[in-house]
């Protein structure tokens, strides 16, 4: 296919690849990278083109890797999936055998491919790292040649690929870790005083799964922080409400939010994301600036804005500072609300208020080249 306009997720850049392949198996994929190389071309691959500033789009060769998807096979300690498959689809394979990867996405309709490229962060991050430490091999194409690598099989290209955002090989296929998943689980919301109480309660809290928001209220910004027990335990002091759910409706809790996004017409708008990982030390001043400067329209009806503090181990691609937090401004451009080019604009502000204090950009955001 050629001449076909993609968009990613971010609804922001759009690019006209010189063609389009699906390639339904990793030779096909070897194949096609060869191809664009011998054509002067880049080969960029694409699964559900979740990103949001254009980093799955390509005016050269688009490896639409949603023929590669597929769990191939499940043990007691590790699934091999293709690099097209969901999150979603890993842990339906899995989770019938009482199994499941130790960091899922918030979003399970993401893939395989694409989080480990990106690294892939989600709730037991604290704990677990991100989701390219938890694989234990990768078959890749690297240079037009399909390679199979690992901790003690290539490591060079294991440690390049994981987190590369696809410049330095196409992931094809993974190894991921799996662990024992719980029955149920017990969700407990923290309110929290401020940015620094809220990153308290993330490090000092004994929770499997941790995350905070920032959310609007009538007296402003209010922060909240969210901490899920798997199996028994107490809630955490200050907890205000709990929520007693199976683990795969807590892995899939966002579902009906999705649904009702996609309802109003608010997933398909343009999502100007900025996502910065700040050093811990400096984390709490940076996120209360931002926020105080902010209002509900800055973020928009469908936004979020989401604080995690994290651990990030052995992926040498992925950039982080110490002590690493995440700060996610997930906007959405409503009708009413700031502008696509105001929102932009704001990133491109906390970026540079990021990079001030050691900070670093997250791969899939929205931050325009600096200008002047």
């Amino acid at each position: 296919m050629e001449g076909i306009a993609l968009r990613d997720f971010g609804g922001i850049v759009e690019r006209s690849p010189a063609r389009v392949v699906r390639p339904a198996s990793a030779p096909e994929a070897a194949a096609a990278v060869r191809g664009a190389v011998a054509r002067g071309l880049e080969a960029v691959p694409r699964g559900l083109g979740h990103s949001t500033y254009g980093q799955s789009l390509t005016a050269g060769v688009s490896l639409d890797l949603g023929g590669l998807a597929g769990v191939r096979e499940v043990g007691p300690d590790r699934a091999v999936a293709g690099a097209g498959t969901s999150w979603r689809a890993v842990l339906a394979a899995t989770l019938p055998l009482g199994l499941t990867p130790p960091v899922l996405t918030d979003h399970l309709d993401v893939t395989v491919g694409g989080t480990i490229s990106a690294g892939g962060i989600g709730g037991t991050s604290h704990r677990h790292g991100v989701q390219a430490e938890n694989v234990l091999a990768l078959e890749a194409v690297v240079d037009g040649e399909l390679v199979t690598c690992s901790p003690d099989v290539r490591p060079d290209v294991f440690d390049t690929v994981r987190g590369g955002l696809g410049r330095h090989g196409v992931i094809t296929a993974a190894t991921l870790r799996l662990v024992p998943a719980p029955g149920r689980v017990l969700s407990c919301t923290v309110p929290c005083r401020d940015a620094a109480d809220l990153l308290r309660v993330q490090r000092e809290t004994p929770a499997e799964h941790i995350s905070g928001q920032v959310k609007p209220s009538e007296e402003g910004w209010a922060y909240e922080a969210k901490a899920v027990l798997y199996g028994q335990g107490e809630p955490p002091p200050g907890t205000a409400e709990t929520e007693e759910l199976s683990y795969a409706d807590f892995a899939d809790r966002m579902r009906p939010d999705v649904e009702e996004l996609i309802a109003l017409g608010e997933w398909a708008r343009p999502h100007p994301w900025g996502i910065v990982l700040l050093p811990g030390r400096a984390a709490a001043p940076v996120i209360a600036s931002t926020v105080a400067g902010m209002t509900a329209a800055d973020i928009g009806l469908g936004g979020v804005i989401v604080v995690k503090a994290l651990r990030v181990g052995h992926v040498p691609m992925l950039r982080a500072p110490d002590d690493p937090v995440l700060f996610g401004v997930l906007r959405t451009a409503s009708p009413g609300c700031a502008s696509v080019a105001e929102m932009l604009a704001a990133n491109r502000r906390l970026l540079d208020r990021a990079e001030a204090v050691g900070g670093v950009r997250y791969a899939v955001d929205s931050v325009p080249p600096a200008t002047g």
